[in-house]
């Protein structure tokens, strides 16, 4: 697979990006030097032996590997399928609950290949993939999630997420608003119980977590409304116990800020604390309608943050409140999320709407986000919460070999000012010439080294017509549900969530009827 590095590799006279400071970068002219899958030199000038690999790159920009810290290749097909739905709808669709059919092992090997094609060719070397595949926990269907992931060469946390409650008990006003007979469906559904999903834990994390380096587990109980508190706390303590991520996904939508409440008394982020399950193994994706006392908590405790900037827009989640998250200490990494709920894989992408968008609350520009800061969610910021901060994320000596080029003589960068702003304002990846993982080259020229590209595109388009067929008729059958999921969404938008103190909501000057 790829170019193996049996000697140095040698990328001479490049542009270096390295850390200056924990959320700064400084750019510098000279060679990186590559053994085994260590960078064991930066800057200043090498002296190549005949059998080391030149890289030439004069002219070139040399920087850390992007981190998607937060994306699911369950939704890879079904990019630009869906639009102007919230969540709680979007869900029916992209998950549906009334599935007849099982994905096939290929087409969950294809679907998570190419979302790590797209990664790779856009100079993301690290994603954190929270699979989902209903009904159950299978070990042999996630290895195929992980084979793609092996063959193509990406570095990789992967795990199938974990619902332990019924849908409707997961949802505020949903058990008064469902008929009985849709509520009988939907409780039908089987559960994973806890010795179950502990099991399923530790069969993967005996098969393949570790392995050459690149794969990792990540435990994950879908959401702390989705679970029963004593699932969280086996879960968290199962992540402490083997220093693995703790991967959940927290206040997403205003309905989930009216779940807390409801439900507990108190907010998601509260309740978690009180079961001991906030610290520094736990990402919290999305994290949009926080409060005040819930970002103390969170940056006390040390968590991260996948900030899913797009996917929040796309969904209409709202905005999430980075400025005052990375002020509490929190870190703070970029996610995708899937490509239902984003269409694109691309961690440029995200970058510099993530930047943008943070100007749209307020005008006073020292809450923005710098071009800096948002680089370095996208790099130490997402080797952190994939718990792989002292792996990757930087150019450094005997940090992990994680490299992208990129070629300043493309349009982004001409003319050249700062080529931090470049990165996050203006590249969208189509700079990309080279990308290395753990010091194999896997893309050069632009070109995946790994597969056949075309022959992996033309494989998916023969097996698309009768998987989207299945996939049509499974979101028909899961439509009677809509009506009343979006009245729960309804519902709750009309609940006072105290918005002077959450971010989730960008225009409280509109009429609510």
């Amino acid at each position: 697979m790829g170019e193996p590095s049996t000697s140095h590799i040698v990328f001479r006279g490049g542009m270096l990006l390295t850390l200056h400071g924990p959320q700064g970068f400084e750019a510098s002219v000279g060679d990186l030097v590559v053994a085994g899958d260590r960078i064991v030199s930066v800057g200043g000038s090498a002296r190549p032996e005949p059998e080391d690999v030149v890289v030439e790159a004069a002219g070139k920009l040399l920087m850390p590997g992007l981190v998607n810290a937060h994306t699911h290749s369950s939704e890879t097909f079904l990019r630009g399928r869906f639009e102007r739905m919230p969540l709680e709808v979007w869900s029916l669709y992209a998950y549906p609950f009334f599935t007849e059919t099982p994905v096939s092992p290929r087409l969950l090997y294809l679907r998570s290949l190419l979302l790590a094609m797209e990664s790779l060719k856009s100079g993301v070397t690290a994603i954190s993939d929270d699979f989902f595949d209903p009904p159950g926990h299978d070990l042999q269907r996630m290895l195929a999630a992980v084979q793609a992931y092996d063959d193509i060469g990406i570095r990789a946390t992967v795990s199938n997420a974990v619902i332990n409650l019924p849908t409707l008990d997961t949802l505020p006003y949903a058990r008064d608003i469902v008929p009985p007979d849709l509520q009988a469906r939907l409780d039908a559904a089987p559960l994973t119980d806890l010795a179950a999903y502990l099991d399923f834990c530790e069969a993967a994390r005996a098969e393949f977590h570790g392995r050459k380096g690149r794969l990792r587990f990540m435990v994950a109980p879908s959401a702390p409304q989705r679970c029963p508190p004593d699932f969280l706390v086996a879960c968290h303590d199962f992540a402490v116990r083997h220093d693995m991520q703790f991967h959940t996904h927290v206040l997403e939508t205003r309905v989930q800020a009216v779940t807390g409440p409801a439900f507990h008394g108190r907010s998601l982020i509260a309740t978690m604390a009180d079961l001991g399950i906030l610290g520094p193994q736990a990402t919290l994706a999305h994290a949009v309608w926080v409060s005040d006392d819930d970002m103390e908590l969170m940056g006390e405790a040390g968590v991260s943050v996948a900030h899913n900037a797009i996917s929040n827009l796309r969904l209409g989640s709202g905005v999430a409140p980075i400025r005052r998250m990375l002020d509490a200490g929190v870190n703070v990494a970029l996610g995708t999320d899937g490509l239902s709920s984003n269409d694109s894989a691309r961690v440029f992408d995200l970058m510099r709407v993530a930047a943008l968008v943070q100007g749209v609350p307020g005008p006073d520009p020292s809450e923005w986000l710098t071009a800096a800061e948002v680089l370095a969610m996208a790099t130490t910021g997402g080797a952190t919460a994939a718990r792989l901060g002292r792996d990757t994320g930087a150019l450094g000596v005997g940090m992990a070999a994680d490299v992208v080029m990129l070629d300043l003589g493309r349009l982004p960068f001409v003319p050249l000012n700062d080529p931090v702003k470049h990165l996050v304002f203006a590249e969208n990846g189509g700079s990309v010439e080279l990308v290395m993982v753990a010091g194999e080259i896997v893309v050069r020229d632009g070109r995946l080294l790994a597969v056949d590209e075309s022959e992996v595109i033309a494989e998916i388009a023969e097996l698309m017509p009768a998987h989207l067929a299945e996939q049509a008729r499974a979101e028909e059958r899961g439509r009677v549900l809509e009506p009343y999921f979006a009245e729960v969404h309804r519902r709750a938008s009309l609940v006072d969530v105290g918005m002077r103190r959450y971010a989730g909501d960008l225009a409280p000057w509109r009429r609510r009827d």
